[in-house]
């Protein structure tokens, strides 16, 4: 494996999100282009791929698609990212035995010997030393070599940044990674608060990343009335409809929501997120700094993800700013602050509750897991890592 360098030297800079393998986002996350998605993925050089087992068959998707590649790359020419301890909506366990028991589960679904990066999974909904508890034990799985790099991911920003401040306060030791999503996109962009970037440096976490530039749905044509997302979107109706109407916003100017919204966010967060980004990827855009901010994209369809590379590139390739570029660049920017902004109103910067006031943790016995001894076979059944297990 790999020699455990900082996190920034060796993160990609764009991110494939693998939430979409999932019914939350498909009827059938079998019958979509998974295994397409994940080759062209990489001859696009987009080297990383983040899963959560909370996510479906999210996992066992994306390793399938990976073992079918011919040849299979290197394990070192990409990069693994999951999360542990959210089983389902209104179920976490973050307990040692089941991150351990999580984690080996993601090693034998996505056929590696490690993970590069996992998330203690949407930490806003357990206790701060559940959460510390859980970072302990991921940092004994890379004590082991399991893994390499340790973060937590959630909503909530100001949360996030209070546990990162938590956990370096509590261990000397600060996070490898924060990921947040839909907190940097024409709807909400909180994560790009200077105060809060100023909070997570302080904390001395290495990376943060911005995931669902699109608001899982809500800054798309279709909106997330009219699919699947519509019966577990947290967004209240009112925000549904507000996002909605900036697709006729964009129409008149020519556009497409999906586009100045994932061109908005790519473009802003490269440049905001730089202080916390990475330096693994030589930038060729004078007008981008050498280190740039992590951005996590998702597609369900290949035709997506070109739309989405093909935008990537004209936001950090071309060794020059072409007058064509900084015009786009322009109109994006005018028809953001201009027209979308003034129209959002009230939910400009609009964050629902996670977890709401209802919320209720229905994991009956933490702790417990399968009796398929898939810890056992990575040589990782005590809460002590044992060196044989190292690799």
């Amino acid at each position: 494996m790999a020699s455990r360098e900082p996190l920034s030297h060796v993160l990609p800079p764009l991110v494939l999100g693998t939430a979409t393998f999932n019914t939350q986002y498909h009827h059938d996350p079998t019958h979509m282009p998974y295994a397409d998605i994940v080759r062209r993925a990489l001859e696009h050089d987009i080297a990383a791929f983040d899963t959560s087992p909370y996510y479906g068959p999210s996992e066992t998707l994306l390793g399938d698609a990976l073992a079918a590649l011919d040849p299979r790359p290197p394990r070192a020419s990409y990069f693994l990212i999951t999360k542990a301890g959210r089983i389902a909506a209104d179920e976490f366990d973050y307990s040692p035995a089941w991150m351990r028991y999580s984690v080996c589960r993601s090693l034998e679904r996505l056929g590696t010997p490690y993970l590069d990066l996992v998330y203690a999974h949407d930490v806003e909904f357990v206790a701060p030393a559940d959460v510390l508890a859980a970072v302990a034990e991921l940092r004994r799985l890379r004590d082991a070599g399991r893994v390499r790099y340790v973060g937590i991911s959630g909503y909530p920003v100001a949360v996030l940044a209070g546990l990162a401040e938590l956990v370096l306060e509590t261990t000397g030791e600060p996070l490898d990674a924060v990921m947040s999503y839909g907190h940097f996109c024409v709807q909400n962009g909180q994560l790009g608060r200077p105060d809060l970037l100023a909070r997570f440096r302080a904390a001395g976490v290495e990376c943060v990343l911005n995931a669902s530039m699109l608001g899982m749905g809500l800054l798309t044509s279709r909106g997330v009335d009219n699919g699947p997302m519509a019966s577990w979107h947290p967004a209240p109706p009112a925000l549904r409809k507000a996002c909605a109407d900036l697709a006729a916003i964009a129409a008149r100017h020519g556009e497409r929501l999906e586009e100045v919204a994932i061109r908005w966010a790519l473009e802003n967060w490269a440049r905001v997120g730089a202080p916390l980004g990475t330096l693994a990827y030589p930038s060729r855009a004078v007008a981008l700094p050498a280190r740039i901010g992590v951005s996590v994209m998702g597609v369900a369809a290949v035709e997506e993800l070109e739309e989405t590379w093909a935008l990537w590139k004209s936001v950090v390739g071309g060794g020059t700013a072409e007058p064509a570029a900084e015009e786009r660049r322009a109109k994006i920017a005018a028809i953001v602050a201009g027209s979308m902004w003034p129209s959002l109103g009230p939910w400009k910067d609009f964050a629902w509750e996670s977890p709401g006031e209802a919320f209720a943790n229905r994991r009956e016995a933490p702790g417990a897991v399968p009796d398929d001894n898939v810890a056992e076979r990575w040589g990782l059944i005590a809460k002590t890592m044992l060196d044989s297990a190292k690799i």
